[in-house]
């Protein structure tokens, strides 16, 4: 019996397509350059040449994250510019905390069908984190995945690579008692809690993705898709000048699951929930779903994206220059010391 011929196209994966999408994002990862990159994009690996000289003892780390079921409001939107950002965010953000610039970040793409112009905005938001982080952008991988995602969706992972100076390490072990903890604002939900945050919107609220918030004022595709903040700048800026004695990033599992990753034995972080204002949409989730108070602060970041504790005769200063920068940043509590047996984060209106 004689059958037609199909192609890889007929399959559902089109090779043309991919050559246009890489067509397509070559200016855009262009525009993250750095001098030590050494190839353009196409090639089978990313080539960086690391400036020794500018390190006594370099460590390299690396950091990666996905963007998570953030990715479904995206879709319900049609909106697919920003959850770049996000990705970038969540990768640089975790590794800033030991003190490392971000130096280059990958990115992988899957999707059921490769949507060219879909696929450039995606890439967009990725190299618009990148500019925003200082690093740049020097590789990645798409692959087109007919049956195993549906046409209309897609994942997202990225992995970024920094360097530190040995002796330059932020591992929260000079944290003592006395410090000054100074919380940097969020803004938004950035990419965490979006499961519970879709269940209570959609579900529980009946709410539409274009459908306005009275307490802000914006669509909730407005509020969900707010990019994470990126505060690698900032907090670089901060190290060439202040000694930074432990950095916390508020991602999954909130103030109560994160802070604690940073502090050394006999030390507790004393926070106090009265010294910011938590954003309308927290409340609303907390309203809308009748969330108790402690799944609301260890499923959210609640306001609160970037925790430092710090040495309190430099909080004042380093206030100052947070705020020059351009960051909502106040002191949030202080390091109090920890009993045998006692919880090391407590959080106090």
């Amino acid at each position: 019996m004689n059958k037609d011929s199909i192609s890889y196209k007929d399959a559902g994966v089109d090779i043309d397509a991919g050559n246009s999408f890489v067509k397509m994002i070559k200016p855009l990862v262009k525009s993250t350059r750095r001098p030590e990159v050494l190839a353009d994009i196409g090639g089978f690996g990313g080539l960086f040449a690391l400036n020794t000289a500018k390190y006594k003892n370099p460590v390299l780390v690396s950091g990666t994250d996905g963007v998570g079921t953030k990715l479904k409001v995206a879709f319900m939107a049609d909106r697919h510019d920003t959850v770049g950002i996000d990705l970038v965010a969540m990768c640089v953000n975790d590794i800033i905390v030991q003190g490392a610039e971000p130096l280059f970040f990958l990115d992988y793409l899957a999707t059921g069908k490769l949507d060219p112009a879909q696929g450039a905005a995606i890439v967009a938001g990725i190299a618009e984190g990148c500019r925003q982080a200082g690093c740049a952008l020097i590789g990645g991988e798409t692959a087109e995945m007919p049956g195993f995602y549906t046409a209309e969706e897609y994942d997202l992972a990225g992995f970024t690579v920094g360097v530190v100076d040995r002796e330059r390490i932020i591992d929260g072990s000079s944290i003592s008692v006395g410090d000054t903890l100074i919380g940097l604002a969020s803004t938004g939900l950035h990419s965490n809690g979006y499961s519970l945050a879709r269940k209570v919107l959609f579900d529980r609220m009946g709410l539409g993705i274009n459908d306005i918030i009275p307490e802000t004022g914006r669509s909730v595709a407005d509020e969900l898709l707010a990019p994470t903040r990126i505060y690698v700048k900032s907090i670089l800026n901060l190290l060439r000048d202040f000694s930074i004695h432990g950095i916390a990033h508020i991602t999954g599992g909130g103030l109560p699951e994160n802070v604690p990753r940073i502090l050394p034995k006999g030390c507790m972080a004393r926070i106090r929930t009265s010294a910011w204002e938590m954003p309308p949409i927290f409340k609303l989730l907390q309203r809308g779903g009748n969330i108790q108070e402690s799944e609301l602060y260890r499923t959210f970041n609640c306001g609160i994206g970037m925790v430092l504790a710090v040495p309190t005769v430099d909080s004042v200063d380093i206030l100052d220059r947070l705020r020059a920068l351009g960051e909502s940043a106040m002191i949030i509590g202080e390091i109090t010391r920890c009993e045998s047996g006692q919880e090391c984060v407590e959080l106090v209106a």
